[in-house]
């Protein structure tokens, strides 16, 4: 308890899945306040001390708001989480302009519009934490789901760019790799798919959303001060090998 005392933490995606668990840990370690931003509605919202506000992660008008809103009731945001993302499965041939377009806007565009948004409050403060969450499939490919890969990969280096560029301002910038966590956003991907990761994992196991959730408090806290520009990936040992 209490390893968040004083923050103030903004994360998206959090209505559910690993976002949530990451939102509800960090109530529990005594934030401040925690925010979540998402499309969709959060299930028992009113017996969580969470605050939930609706935003479209692909809108930077709507970063704008949600920011300044945040900004001007506790002066400051101490922890950014972009964690918000959608995985379709089509290969390259089958990935259409659209396709390609939406999995890169809501997985990558979105984390352009939220460090853009929240820097300049965190510079001007000296200090913050951000946590852009990736993939393994961001450190490894896999057959078929190309613009996710896309987007998962480019977010390890956008990560290093802002640590490299604003670590003189007090700004931390890391990256998070799960492997296959259970969630819901691959409750509907295909069972084989599900056995084949498994199976991968030296832990021979799925990873559960507080799991990751865990992995995300330490790199936003202070516990991790010296820790910027890596890549923490939580995945099971799938990539050990």
């Amino acid at each position: 308890m209490g390893r968040l005392d004083d923050k103030v933490a903004l994360i998206t995606g959090a209505s559910r899945g690993q976002g949530r668990e990451m939102a509800e840990l960090f109530v529990r370690e005594n934030a401040t306040a925690v925010y979540s931003a998402d499309v969709l509605d959060a299930a028992d919202a009113d017996t969580s001390e969470v605050t939930f506000l609706t935003m479209d992660v692909t809108k930077s008008d709507q970063w704008k708001t949600v920011v300044g809103q945040i900004v001007a009731e506790h002066g400051r945001i101490d922890i950014l989480i972009n964690n918000a993302a959608i995985c379709l499965y089509e290969p390259i041939l089958d990935t259409t302009d659209e396709i390609y377009d939406r999995v890169l806007d809501v997985d990558l565009k979105s984390i352009f519009y939220g460090m853009k948004t929240v820097l300049p409050h965190m510079v001007s403060a000296k200090k913050g934490s951000i946590v852009n969450v990736s993939s393994i499939w961001g450190l490894a490919g896999v057959p078929n789901s190309y613009a996710y890969q896309a987007a998962k990969g480019a977010i390890l280096n956008v990560s290093k760019n802002v640590a490299a560029t604003h670590g003189p301002d007090g700004v931390r910038c890391n990256s998070l790799h799960p492997g296959y966590i259970l969630s819901p956003m691959n409750e509907h991907q295909a069972p084989e798919i599900n056995a084949a990761l498994i199976a991968g994992t030296v832990l021979g196991r799925p990873g559960n959303a507080i799991e990751t959730a865990y992995a995300a408090l330490f790199l936003a806290s202070d516990e991790a001060s010296y820790v910027t520009g890596t890549s923490l990936v939580v995945d099971g040992g799938y990539l050990a090998p």
